[in-house]
């Protein structure tokens, strides 16, 4: 399929040298051919995964990963804009879904985007940092003084209409609630415009992470979000094996896929957890508590971690699991499977709690695909992308599952998704454990220089990575892209047009992390 891609690629741009290495078709092309080049490319159902900005002795690079929706594969568009300009063509005209990542490569490294919409304010809030910090450029350190020229800031507002204000939600809230505010404009009752403002503890990982060893970034890449620390840390391993042709051996590629789904098992019942609790159904919420702890339990039981940290190792596990710890955590988990099918039918009959989430929150099949939303979030809008499917790798193609989509997009079909996805990660566990086989965990990570791309279906949805090594293994580029940064991008179509009352209830259903965004 990716030789039929370059072939009608070079049909259209002849003068670009196009070519494929490994599964990506990689090209250096010229600013100017940018927009038509991905404008062709999401017209045949291609869409952006993320943008790697690179900048070596002054000479900035940008690479454009597309993935494929149709069959496996991915394409890398390189430009290297005018080492003096430092401008570059935004491609948000073309696809919104480039909006966030160029507000984010402007900030960071100082690019300016032509004809983008808005930039400015947005990773280093112009409050706190001084203009054009350029934080990821290289002698640029975090800890020297960035904050002279501090600006005051105000929030822009879009109704000017008699009677309309903005309601501020945050940034500081009470419990373990990180830090974010939402800035929600109304004339009356229902939210008109919603706006978050994020970024309050960016934590820089990308930078920190540069001049390090592989192996001490693999603990910065599972900590970005704790609850998620396989689905991230894996599309990180995957990156750096990647690019050094480290090849895990079989056995754990089996058990990587069965913690991950563990993960995800355990994930999705906090998830349920707080939407119970966002309705203030105290019963149900303390039910899914239970639940939860269970499974945590369960999981320390199995690996060492309630949240599964110390797992993962470049070239296969940190450890090995004994297979009878791995099917004890089947039949642990299996034997709670009616208490949770218990709790969702009496969710689905509680006529009170559905009045709160069914048709509220809704973001529609054509939202979903404009802002290229991903994991649970779009599934229940009818958009099926998952990585483990679309972008196969091991052990997934050899396990048997149905991804669950739902069509009406509001917080009840993302409740629906959640249930049906943990019923599926059970059964992707079971049948993993009768794929286990004796041997290795662990290949030699003999890490070379080399770049790549990691990906991998956290959770949330997809998490896409990329990693350039040195000679000596030591990262000089990380770049992390996690599924909350592309999520948060379609916040505001969930939020607009509802009640205020309903706020903290389609916050709850979205699922969304702050942390994992603020990076």
């Amino acid at each position: 399929m990716l030789a039929e891609a370059v072939t009608a690629l070079r049909s259209r741009w002849s003068c670009v040298d196009w070519s494929i290495e490994r599964d990506s078709i990689c090209a250096s092309i010229s600013p100017d051919d940018l927009r038509a080049i991905t404008k062709y490319l999401i017209s045949q159902e291609w869409r952006l995964g993320t943008i790697v900005a690179t900048e070596t002795h002054g000479q900035l690079e940008l690479r454009y990963c597309l993935y494929a929706t149709r069959h496996p594969g991915w394409v890398q568009l390189v430009i290297a804009p005018d080492r003096m300009e430092r401008a570059v063509p935004s491609l948000t005209p073309v696809t919104i879904a480039a909006d966030w990542f160029e507000r984010e490569i402007e900030d960071l490294f100082s690019v300016s985007f032509a004809q983008h919409p808005r930039l400015g304010d947005f990773v280093l809030h112009d409050s706190q940092w001084a203009e054009n910090a350029g934080l990821m450029r290289p002698g640029v350190h975090t800890s020297g003084d960035l904050s002279e020229q501090q600006r005051e800031w105000r929030p822009k507002r879009v109704l000017e209409e008699e009677g309309a204000f903005v309601m501020p939600i945050g940034p500081i809230f009470s419990g373990d609630a990180e830090s974010a505010l939402f800035l929600l404009e109304t004339v009356g009752e229902d939210v008109v415009r919603a706006v978050p403002r994020l970024f309050y503890k960016y934590r820089a990982i990308e930078k920190i992470a540069e001049g390090r060893t592989a192996a001490d970034v693999l603990l910065l890449a599972e900590r970005c979000a704790g609850t998620s620390a396989i689905g991230n840390g894996l599309a990180y391993c995957r990156a750096v094996e990647r690019a050094s042709g480290v090849e895990p051996p079989a056995r754990a590629h089996v058990v990587r896929g069965f913690v991950a789904e563990l993960e995800r098992l355990r994930h999705h019942m906090t998830s349920v957890r707080e939407i119970c609790a966002s309705t203030s159904l105290t019963v149900a919420a303390s039910q899914a508590l239970w639940l939860e702890e269970q499974l945590l339990r369960i999981s320390g039981e199995t690996c060492g971690h309630r949240y599964l940290f110390g797992v993962l190792a470049i070239g296969g596990l940190q450890h090995d699991v004994d297979d009878g710890a791995l099917r004890a955590c089947v039949a642990g988990a299996a034997a709670l499977s009616p208490k949770i099918d218990q709790l969702r039918t009496a969710l689905e009959n509680s006529s009170s709690f559905l009045d709160r989430i069914e048709r509220v929150g809704v973001v529609g099949r054509e939202a979903a695909r404009t802002f290229e939303l991903v994991g649970p979030f779009a599934r229940a809008a009818g958009v099926a992308a998952d990585m483990r499917v679309i972008q196969p790798y091991d052990p997934y193609p050899c396990v048997h599952f149905d991804v669950p989509t739902e069509s009406e997009g509001d917080g009840y079909a993302r409740l629906r998704v959640l249930f049906a996805e943990m019923r599926a990660s059970l059964g992707i566990m079971s049948e993993l454990c009768a794929e286990l086989a004796p041997g290795a965990t662990r290949a030699p990570a003999a890490i070379r220089a080399g770049s790549a791309l990691g990906w991998s279906e956290a959770p949330r949805g997809a998490s896409v990575q990329w990693v350039e090594l040195d000679d000596e293994g030591v990262v000089r580029r990380y770049r992390l892209t996690p599924p909350s940064f592309r999520n948060w991008h379609g916040f505001h179509v969930a939020t607009e047009g509802f009640a205020f009352q309903d706020f903290p209830i389609v916050l709850a259903t979205l699922d969304l992390s702050v942390a994992e965004n603020d990076r």
